[in-house]
């Protein structure tokens, strides 16, 4: 199935992402409370929800990336995460935010929660997702702080993408189902 931009319904405007972005950073400004943070975006598609996100946050900040692959197929997950470039600073007693466009199956935050705990002594690790989709969810991993959640639509725009594409729509789409 091939998706072109016409075909797409918006699930999510750019209004109400940004409404959205805004009061999750509000929950993160009041968890924080000033205290440094290391936020760690993973590409791409967590890139544009990252950047967004980390402009209304009000303590001292570095932006980490991370790539990370677990698509097979344009639709499905191959249900294994790919680690591409997950280089790292030392973050031990640091707080980290892992930012992320979606979880669904859950997989994903898993690799990147079993990561930081094998790896670093955070002071805190929190997890937050633009999108919670829970229908498709193969574990118990929830995000500490989420947008919206979908149900099982194949969603792209906003860093979501469909084979490289769609990333750059100001909205979140999907295709009705045929």
């Amino acid at each position: 199935m091939d998706i072109k931009v016409e075909d797409l319904k918006v699930l999510f405007t750019e209004k109400q992402i940004q409404a959205k972005i805004k009061e999750i950073a509000k929950e993160l400004n009041a968890f924080y409370k000033g205290e440094d943070v290391y936020a760690i975006c993973v590409l791409k598609g967590a890139v544009m929800f990252a950047t967004d996100l980390v402009k209304s946050l009000d303590m001292p900040l570095k932006m980490e990336f991370i790539r990370l692959s677990s698509y097979g197929t344009a639709f499905s997950s191959t249900g294994k995460v790919n680690a591409v470039d997950i280089s790292l600073p030392d973050l031990n007693d640091k707080n980290v935010l892992i930012i992320e466009d979606i979880i669904d199956t859950g997989l994903t935050a898993k690799f990147l929660i079993d990561f930081m705990h094998c790896n670093f002594k955070t002071k805190s690790t929190k997890f937050c997702s633009l999108l919670d989709k829970k229908v498709c969810r193969k574990t118990d991993i929830e995000p500490d702080y989420y947008g919206f959640h979908i149900d099982d639509k194949f969603v792209v725009g906003y860093g979501l993408d469909y084979e490289g594409y769609y990333r750059n729509l100001r909205y979140i789409g999907y295709v009705e189902a045929k």
